[in-house]
This record gives structure tokens, C-alpha cells and sequence, in this order.
């Protein structure tokens, strides 16, 4: 558990304070994001089905007893393809939630190289999913092609479109329109999901709920830039309006002034 009480911030879109120390890796044009051997759908199958989803459900339950409303929402799309945007407040959490939440679709998570760098763990993670987001331009032609392939097959792509982690955090932070190219480009149907924190009584862990809501949809009719920035906002005005059930700080953020 996260053990610090209040943390100081500067810049409320670059600051980073997960407490993992990793070396990122380069994911250049050699990165393969799709395997289509026997094997590699196996292994996909067992890492993620077998052994992760357990994990997931008993790490959220029973660390943070969490619930997820709106769930119902998910079913009016659940043959299709979708993307699902979330505040970025937990190291270990972030990539189990969508999971139990968003259950029994297979999610693909957008993460930071740091997911695929880690010596055992990150040689695993891409069969749970991860697309790591590329260091070199040449790469984006495999990493968006993963994208769009993902979504064709019905399944969904997580984003946290904050991209550092603030643990506990109860608000959003303003994020930029970037990641919602993605659904603005390909048409595609657009999910958010909110953690908010809640006091437990006789528990170190906050309780967290899990608010959906959508899906929102781009108008194709409007030029991609426009379509991104609406998408963007009506999934930030969402998550800001949930965000403001959290009843709990774990953690109080302070910003620091510049007086240079």
C-alpha cells in the first residue's frame, strides 16, 4: 500500500509519482503486437483467462471490496468493438479493473513501455494485453494496427488518457484530445469508467466504485480534429461529474507555486 500521505505537484499533466522504478525499453518497427501462431493464442488464453482473471477478481474484491455501477450500459455493444477511457490512479489496479468490470470482455490496455521493460513480468504482459506505445514514428503503423485489428475482432481498448499515475487521486486531471483519435477516426463507440474512493471502516484500503457510463459516439460528419476534441470532452465532463462522489483522500495533492 501506498504509504504517503500528501504529495506535492508542479504539472498537473507530466508529473508521474508511481512508485515503480523501471528502464523502459525502445518499442521501434521490430516490436510485434499481434502473434497469430497456435502457441502465441494459447499462451494469450492461459495468462489471461486462466491465471490473470482470478487475480484480478480477488485483488480488486478484496483489496478494495470495489464495485462497479452502469455495467448495463456495456451490453448494448457486446458483440462490438469499444473503447473504454479511465482516470489513472492505481499501479497494480488500473490493469485489473477493466477486467472485472468490463467482464467477460477481452480488454487491450494502451500502457507506457515500462509494462513490457520489466524482467519477468513484462515478457507476460502482452499476453494480457498490453500495446505499449511506441518511442519511434516507425513503429506507429503496427501499434495503430493493433488498434484497429483489436476493435474489429469485438473486443475493447482501455485508455488512460491522464497517461501518469496519481495514486488515490480523487479529481481528473485535464487531459489533452490525443487518444481519442483513435475512436474519432475509426467510428467507433466510446465507454469512460470513473474510480472513486470511498471510507471503510476497519479497512486500510479505500472502497472504490466504479461509475460507466456512455457510450458516446463521434460524429463522422465533422472533421477528425473536431470529432476528438468532442469525443474528449463529453468524456471529461462525465468522469469530472462522477469524480465528485469520492468521499475519501487517501492522499492530499498540494500544488507547489513557481516563484522563479
Amino acid at each position: 500500500m501506498d504509504e504517503r500521505k500528501v504529495i506535492y505537484y508542479s504539472d498537473e499533466l507530466n508529473d508521474e509519482f508511481s512508485v515503480a522504478q523501471i528502464t523502459p525499453r525502445r518499442i521501434d518497427e521490430n516490436y510485434v503486437y499481434i502473434y497469430t501462431s497456435r502457441f502465441k493464442r494459447f499462451t494469450h488464453f492461459f495468462w489471461y483467462r486462466v491465471i490473470a482473471t482470478p487475480i484480478a477478481f480477488a485483488y480488486v474484491k478484496f483489496t478494495f471490496g470495489q464495485k462497479a455501477k452502469g455495467r448495463y450500459k456495456l451490453a448494448k455493444h457486446k458483440k462490438d468493438g469499444y473503447f473504454m477511457y479511465g482516470n489513472h490512479t492505481q499501479d497494480i489496479g488500473d490493469a485489473f479493473i477493466p477486467n472485472v468490470s468490463n467482464f467477460p470482455k477481452t480488454n487491450y490496455i494502451i500502457v507506457h513501455p515500462n509494462n513490457v521493460s520489466m524482467p519477468v513480468l513484462g515478457k507476460i504482459t502482452p499476453s494480457l494485453g498490453a500495446l505499449p506505445i511506441p518511442d519511434e514514428l516507425s513503429a506507429y503503423k503496427n501499434f495503430l494496427n493493433a488498434i484497429e485489428t483489436r476493435i474489429a475482432e469485438g473486443h475493447s481498448v482501455v485508455v488512460y488518457p491522464e497517461a501518469h499515475i496519481w495514486p488515490y487521486y480523487t479529481k481528473i486531471r485535464n487531459f489533452p484530445d490525443t487518444s481519442f483519435a483513435y475512436p474519432a477516426k475509426l467510428g467507433s463507440p466510446v465507454y469512460c469508467f470513473t474510480n472513486t474512493y470511498h471510507k471503510r471502516r476497519f479497512f486500510k484500503h479505500p472502497r472504490i466504485i466504479t461509475y460507466i457510463d456512455g457510450p458516446f459516439y463521434p460524429d463522422m460528419d465533422k472533421p477528425l480534429k473536431l470529432r476528438r476534441k468532442e469525443l474528449r470532452d463529453k468524456v471529461y465532463n462525465c468522469m469530472c461529474k462522477r469524480a465528485r462522489r469520492s468521499d475519501h483522500v487517501q492522499i492530499r495533492y498540494i500544488k507547489q507555486e513557481n516563484n522563479s
